[in-house]
C-alpha cells in the first residue's frame, strides 16, 4: 500500500544517498554513520521506484485484481551540509507519480514532502581495535503541497507533518562496519474531504488521529573512501492503528508493519574529485496492511568543498 511506500521513500532518501569524497572528506546521510566535513556541501538528485502486486490484508497476504499492480516512482533532490565535522544538516524534496495497472483509479503526481534533518556525533572513540561512535539525529518533514492524503493505494503521501528522533551506534574495524540504529517518529493529525469515516467504530469528524511510528535499522559491510557496499533490514511499526477490512481500500490510519531487507552500494569516480554514483534495492519480507513492495533507486552526487575557498579568499585578500 502506498502508506508504507511513502515511509520507504523517507527511507530510500535516507539509505541510499551513501556518498564519501575521497581522502578525509566524507559525505552522509541521516540513517547511516558517515558525517560530511566542515564546510562541505552535498548536492545531487535520485530516481527511486518501488512496485507491488501482492499485499497484507491484515495478516492475510493476497492480491486485487482491480488495482493489478501499483508502482511508485520518484525524482528528489537532496542537499548536506557540514555545519562542522560533527554537526550536519541534511535537506530534500521528492517529486512522486503513482500509477495501477488495473481498474479505474487514476495514479497522482506532484512534489510531497520537505524532509529536514540534523545529525550530531557527540561520541567517536577508539575502542579495541576499531572505531565506535554514537550519533543523535533529530528529523522535520511536512507537505510541500495539498496533495490528497486519503486516495490510498496512489496517494503521493499521508500529508502529515512529522518530528523524528533518532539514536544510531556505528562499530568500524578496518574497513568493515556494522551500525544500529532506532527511530521515534511523531505524526500530526491529519484532515480529510470526508464529514465521517469509519475505522473500528463510526467517527463523525473530518480529522484522522495517525499513530505515531517506532522504526529501527541495522547495517553491516565495507566502507572506505573509495567505495561502499552494504545489507540493509529495516524494521517499521506503527504505535496503533487497524487492519483494512477484507476487500475495503486501506485508510491512512491503518496499522503498519514491514520487514525489508536490502543491499545498498555507493562509488567515488576517482578522476572527478567529489563526484559519486550510488544505488540500492531492496524488497519487504513480511508485513501487515502494506504490499509486498521492490524497490530500486540510483543517484548522482557532487561535494563542494567551501573551506578551499574561504582559505584562497583569505590569502588573497592578505596579499592585497
Amino acid at each position: 500500500m502506498h502508506f508504507v511506500n511513502r515511509y520507504k521513500q523517507k527511507l530510500l532518501l535516507i539509505i541510499s544517498v551513501c556518498f564519501l569524497i575521497p581522502f578525509a572528506s566524507k559525505s552522509q546521510t541521516d540513517i547511516d554513520a558517515i558525517m560530511m566535513a566542515k564546510n562541505n556541501f552535498c548536492v545531487g538528485g535520485m530516481y527511486g521506484q518501488s512496485s507491488w502486486k501482492n499485499y497484507w490484508e491484515g495478516t492475510f497476504k493476497r492480491n486485487n485484481q482491480n488495482i493489478g499492480t501499483v508502482s511508485t516512482k520518484m525524482v528528489s533532490l537532496m542537499g548536506n551540509y557540514g555545519i562542522s565535522n560533527r554537526l550536519n544538516v541534511i535537506v530534500g524534496a521528492p517529486y512522486v507519480w503513482t500509477h495501477a495497472t488495473a481498474g479505474t483509479l487514476h495514479g497522482i503526481k506532484g512534489i510531497q514532502d520537505l524532509s529536514l534533518w540534523l545529525k550530531w556525533m557527540p561520541v567517536e572513540q577508539k575502542l579495541g581495535s576499531g572505531i565506535f561512535s554514537v550519533y543523535t539525529i533529530g528529523g522535520f518533514s511536512t507537505p510541500l503541497t495539498n496533495y490528497i492524503a486519503d486516495y490510498l493505494p496512489l496517494s503521493i503521501g499521508l500529508h502529515s507533518t512529522t518530528f523524528s528522533g533518532r539514536l544510531m551506534a556505528d562499530y568500524q574495524v578496518d574497513n568493515w562496519f556494522a551500525t544500529a540504529s532506532g527511530t521515534y517518529t511523531y505524526r500530526n493529525d491529519i484532515t480529510t474531504d470526508r464529514t465521517s469515516y469509519y475505522t473500528t467504530e463510526q467517527v463523525i469528524s473530518n480529522k484522522i488521529d495517525m499513530p505515531d511510528v517506532f522504526s529501527y535499522n541495522f547495517r553491516a559491510g565495507y566502507r572506505s573512501d573509495r567505495f561502499i557496499a552494504e545489507a540493509v533490514f529495516d524494521k517499521m511499526i506503527t504505535l496503533g492503528g487497524f487492519d483494512i477490512r477484507k476487500n475495503d481500500m486501506p485508510f491512512p490510519s491503518n496499522k503498519m508493519i514491514a520487514e525489508m531487507l536490502g543491499v545498498n552500494g555507493k562509488y567515488n569516480f576517482p578522476w572527478v574529485a567529489g563526484l559519486s554514483l550510488t544505488g540500492g534495492a531492496s524488497y519487504t519480507l513480511h508485513g501487515r496492511n502494506v504490499g509486498q513492495a521492490t524497490m530500486f533507486n540510483i543517484g548522482v552526487f557532487y561535494i563542494l568543498d567551501f573551506s578551499k575557498k574561504a582559505k584562497s579568499s583569505s590569502k588573497t585578500s592578505k596579499t592585497n
